[in-house]
């Protein structure tokens, strides 16, 4: 698999503005995850970001609960190669601390993972 594109400033900006609003920062319990949910009608704003970040996952769309959507996640290498990278890259304190903490908090709950790519 190709390495994903480089991305423009405001790329970047999209991303982490897009994962700020939108993502969550998490895990399974036993790896950590990005992952975006959001209505179909996205559905281009999704494909634009398989295409940046080719070894991330798309699922769906789901209909369920009256809701339609796709979930899109950043695990494993994608995550921790390609889509963390850029996010910390922008994101700071001053731009939303709550989101800035939860980075800091899946890096320490799952810092064996993440050690592996250091």
């Amino acid at each position: 698999m190709q390495p994903p594109p480089e991305l423009t400033d405001v790329e970047r900006g999209l991303l982490v503005g897009v994962l700020v609003g939108e993502g969550h920062f998490g895990g399974d319990g036993r790896y950590p995850q990005i992952t975006l949910r959001m209505h179909v009608r996205h559905a281009a704003l999704f494909e634009w970001l398989l295409r940046c970040f080719p070894r991330t996952r798309l699922y769906g769309p789901y209909h369920h609960g009256g809701r339609h959507y796709y979930q899109w996640m950043a695990r494993g290498p994608a995550l921790a190669e390609d889509v963390l990278p850029v996010v910390e890259a922008v994101l700071s304190e001053e731009i939303d601390a709550h989101v800035m903490g939860r980075v800091r908090e899946m890096r320490s709950k799952y810092a064996d993972f993440f050690a592996r790519y250091e």
